[in-house]
């Protein structure tokens, strides 16, 4: 972790009552109370429902969290690029398995790297070649899984033939080991409505189904379905096709799952993560200034939502780089006021920041890394 000075001055107060309002905004803050009850709750409703739970970490990027998640129950993680993977593994995370498919000689040496130093990693193919990529480059057995196309369209093998294909290719390198399939409909997860999720999931998992009913009819040792997102968790195990949910946001939660999700048992999950912001400015008399802007939160999603009470209803807009514009609330607004926000989508707000801050009530416990900031390669 860098020492910066606004590191050195909120370390110097760790651990003493009110040291949260040394945190230099704008700031990622986990609120380590209803961090514990999401990780917990997850991990309940896995046991359950009898599924594996293996979380997706391109939600947090941290190995911190990470290894709370694993001690919590979970057998592992997931990433979504080997860079991630690099990450998390070199801050010690020993189970993961890597949810995008890779394509050439060097992506495949990376992974037969990961491969040869994790005593469990995973990834998935979608293509012939790949499998000969990978089988070329593989130093030890590799366990890997099918990626299907459940409906989104962005990756995996879109039928029963192609699997096959894949499955063979598989099998034909003595290296690599099929384990499973993997399929996962992120175009689902932000539908409002537990039926329309519902309805959506039970389309799409027919094509992993059938895929997977195929492939054992053709001798294939199918031991892991592994897919699901925090959205579609109680459609995904009412279903019975998966064994394994990859559920990620649950952990910390953004604006975007709040209002999709409501009152649905899906959405039973707390804000825990949120971005910290000062009033830098109060003049106008309509608005005042903060100091998150662009560069604090994610702008694909939903806008930034003020949770702080006295601001919970005022809008926020983007003002610049650095700054953000928030309504005037009916109380009285002094420079210096922290204003907590509920990003809009939590994942590439996240990638936004070097470290998170953890606090439990006013006192700020730890400062730790996020190990995988920026790891899109």
């Amino acid at each position: 972790m860098e020492n910066r000075p606004h590191l050195i001055q909120a370390l110097a107060v760790l651990g003493r009552p009110g040291s949260r309002d040394a945190i230099a905004t704008p700031a990622a803050v986990l609120d380590l109370d209803a961090f514990e009850a999401n990780v917990a709750l997850m991990a309940e409703r896995a046991r359950t429902a009898g599924l594996a739970l293996r979380p997706h970490a391109k939600s947090h990027k941290c190995a911190w969290v990470a290894q709370r998640q694993i001690a919590a129950g979970a057998v592992g993680v997931c990433c979504a690029k080997l860079a991630e993977a690099e990450a998390l593994a070199a801050a010690g995370v020993g189970s993961i398995l890597v949810t995008s498919p890779i394509a050439g000689a060097g992506p495949a040496a990376r992974a037969a790297t990961l491969a040869a130093r994790l005593t469990d990693f995973r990834i998935v193919l979608d293509h012939p070649d790949a499998a000969a990529e990978l089988g070329a480059a593989a130093q030890t057995p590799i366990p890997v899984l099918i990626d299907v196309d459940v409906g989104l369209g962005r990756t995996g093998v879109r039928d029963v033939a192609q699997g096959r294909v894949v499955a063979q290719a598989i099998a034909a390198q003595p290296n690599l080991r099929l384990i499973g399939l993997q399929g996962y409909g992120g175009h689902w997860q932000h539908m409002k409505g537990a039926g329309a999720r519902a309805a959506a999931v039970a389309e799409g998992m027919e094509r992993l189904r059938a895929v997977h009913a195929a492939l054992r009819e053709s001798g294939f040792d199918i031991e892991v379905v592994t897919g699901g997102g925090t959205g579609t968790f109680w459609s995904d195990a009412a279903l019975g096709v998966l064994t394994e949910v990859q559920p990620g946001s649950y952990a910390f939660m953004d604006r975007e799952y709040r209002e999709a999700l409501e009152g649905d048992p899906e959405g039973a999950f707390a804000q825990s993560l949120t971005v910290a912001a000062t009033v830098i400015s109060a003049n106008h008399p309509d608005w005042v200034t903060v100091d998150a802007g662009l560069k604090a939160f994610s702008t694909d999603g939903p806008l930034p939502q003020p949770l702080t009470p006295g601001f919970e209803g005022c809008g926020y807009r983007f003002f610049g780089d650095e700054h953000g514009r928030l309504s005037r609330p009916a109380r009285n607004v002094r420079r210096g006021d922290r204003v907590d926000f509920a990003p809009g989508h939590i994942d590439p707000t996240l990638d936004r920041y070097n470290v998170l801050h953890l606090v439990r009530g006013d006192v700020l416990e730890a400062i730790v890394p996020i190990e995988a900031r920026g790891a899109s390669q």
